[in-house]
């Protein structure tokens, strides 16, 4: 079994955040991906106990319908909440998991992004500490390449001055130069917080044209006249959405120092 030490401080005491990280098998573009073995553990696994290095949420659950999935977690020692198989994303996985749980917040994570650092869950606590009444919040990273621009396997948003997210999308609709772009878009990283009873209403709400269009989960709370925040972390790392991104996660260990030492932290 393998665990970490929480180091909540005082100044989290009057929210209490669980992390919930969703799973299936059936993935539309990489079957199985979040089982798929990365330095002898599922990916998955990685995202997991990265999360509890952080000691900034209260507990840590994997929410699946997948039995499969719910053996390999609990095989590592940890905590499963079983969900329904009809979800057509995680966000209406996650709030099925939550709403008997205890908890004042919600942070989801994607179990396809084994990089995760810790200390980008530290930034997004510390942040929404100092506004725990808002709606969502959603780490974003920056865009370094301009072809990102255009890649649809990952979502991008455009951010005001005041760091609320504007709209989000696949392909830029932006029509000014790159060096302009990338001062008010960013990448959606794949860690967001809801405060827990408004997501219980969001996901009462219906799908959004846009939401249905694009594919962006996002789309719901905007569209609704609600606020989602960015909170931009650095840097951006790269993700497993199709087979052959497998590759450059590994990649970017090997040549990444604080990969490699976190890397040996999970597996000791």
């Amino acid at each position: 079994m393998w665990t970490a030490v929480s180091f909540l401080s005082d100044e989290f005491t009057q929210m209490k955040i669980v992390a919930v990280i969703p799973a299936h098998l059936a993935s539309v573009r990489f079957p199985r991906k979040i089982l798929f073995p990365f330095h002898g553990l599922p990916m998955i696994e990685h995202v997991r106990r990265r999360t509890l290095l952080s000691g900034v949420v209260s507990d840590v659950y994997v929410a699946t319908c997948d039995e499969e999935i719910a053996e390999a977690v609990r095989g590592f020692g940890g905590k499963v909440i079983m969900t329904a198989n009809t979800h057509t994303n995680g966000t209406s996985r996650v709030t099925e998991a939550v709403k008997d749980v205890d908890c004042t917040h919600v942070m989801l994570l994607q179990g396809d992004e084994p990089l995760l650092l810790p200390r980008h869950l530290d930034i997004l606590v510390k942040t929404i500490s100092s506004e725990p009444g808002g709606d969502a919040w959603n780490a974003t990273g920056p865009i370094e390449n301009e072809e990102e621009l255009d890649r649809h396997s990952f979502v991008k948003c455009a951010i005001s001055s005041s760091g609320r997210i504007l709209y989000c999308f696949r392909r830029t609709p932006c029509y000014s130069a790159f060096d302009v772009q990338q001062s008010f878009v960013r990448k959606i990283l794949g860690i967001i917080v809801y405060r827990k009873d408004f997501l219980l209403h969001l996901t009462a709400l219906s799908a959004s044209p846009i939401e249905q269009a694009e594919f962006i989960e996002q789309m719901r709370i905007i569209d609704n006249g609600y606020s989602l925040r960015s909170i931009p972390v650095s840097p951006s790392l790269p993700s497993v959405n199709e087979p052959d991104e497998a590759e450059i996660v590994l990649d970017y260990i090997r040549h990444n120092a604080e990969q490699r030492a976190l890397l040996e932290r999970i597996s000791s």
